[in-house]
């Protein structure tokens, strides 16, 4: 499913209102930092080899929601609801386990951001379905950035990723 990125209701109300508070609005769209973060991540070699992979998935997420600090107001629907910090250099360091989980699901991954309480890094695949990984395993947040933001945001549970 691709969402009008310019639509007025796209996002729930209380999701809409986080995502404003924290800068963004309908069509904003930041390829030259966006591209800055590519460039960061090509270039980035782990110690043992490992690099980054960066697809047009990732870089239109960062395009539109890169370097927001979304702060949701109000409880959560079923768990507290995230703190999120939209810059992937939060998995600079990450090039390994995102990979891991890429050859587990069949996919590349790559870093979106990081849940700033919780330190869980957040990562979107190539078809645009996103992920949360943290101390407790690894979890599906949604079928693509619209979806996992209102998932992460109205605090709605993630789905729990296991091994089959």
């Amino acid at each position: 499913m691709h969402t009008d990125r310019t639509s007025s209701t796209r996002f729930a109300v209380p999701v809409d209102a986080a995502l404003r508070a924290a800068g963004w609005q309908p069509g904003r769209w930041d390829i030259k930092q966006a591209e800055y973060w590519a460039d960061a991540l090509r270039d980035h070699v782990s110690p043992a080899g490992h690099r980054h992979t960066v697809f047009p998935a990732a870089v239109e997420a960062w395009a539109e929601f890169g370097g927001l600090h979304i702060a949701p107001t109000g409880p959560g629907r079923q768990v507290a609801p995230a703190t999120l910090h939209l810059d992937p250099l939060h998995g600079l360091h990450m090039a390994r386990t995102l990979g891991d989980l890429g050859r587990a699901l069949g996919t590349e991954v790559c870093p979106l951001g990081a849940e700033t309480d919780s330190r869980s890094l957040v990562a979107i695949d190539t078809d645009g379905r996103v992920y949360t990984l943290d101390h407790t395993g690894d979890w599906y947040l949604g079928q693509d950035i619209d979806q996992a933001l209102s998932t992460l945001v109205a605090g709605t549970e993630p789905v729990r990723l296991t091994a089959s």
